[in-house]
């Protein structure tokens, strides 16, 4: 039986690059967390226009009868506008490889799923179309598994 060299690792491949090996499943999550920051970042440009739009006209979503998260459209335009520009600023720092963003992004994600819940009666199909992209984007940033900070490094 062959003896392997103290320098290399058990699938043959040198020590300290175990992580360069082919694997499926760290392409996809990598892809993932790629992909998870470019909705990050459209999400983000789509909440500035939904806020700017409900701050500029009072009138461009339609009002909602007796609803128990009824606020003013105004309000909720300002909410969009605020949380688009901070997600923007997240999906850009997930696409440089900021550590920071992954976590950021996670906990964005779901603070945008819970508004966007919130904002359903006014447009219920963008908004259910909002809640899977905020899924998707927390499945992707919690399932690439330190990889892509191992590649940035």
């Amino acid at each position: 039986m062959a003896q392997q060299s103290p320098s290399a690792s058990p699938t043959g491949a040198p020590r300290g690059r175990e992580r360069d090996v082919y694997d499926g499943r760290s392409a996809w999550a990598t892809s993932g967390t790629m992909f998870a920051g470019v909705l990050l970042l459209i999400e983000g440009v789509l909440g500035v226009i939904k806020g700017i739009s409900g701050i500029a006209r009072d009138d461009v979503y339609s009002q909602v009868g007796d609803y128990t998260f009824k606020f003013d459209v105004t309000a909720w335009g300002w909410i969009h506008l605020v949380l688009g520009l901070v997600l923007g600023v997240v999906g850009a720092g997930l696409l440089k490889g900021a550590l920071w963003a992954r976590a950021v992004g996670v906990v964005l994600a779901a603070i945008s799923i819970v508004l966007n819940f919130m904002w359903l009666p006014y447009t219920p199909i963008w908004a259910v179309i909002s809640i899977a992209i905020g899924c998707f984007i927390i499945w992707a940033l919690c399932n690439d598994g330190g990889r892509s900070r191992a590649s940035a490094a």
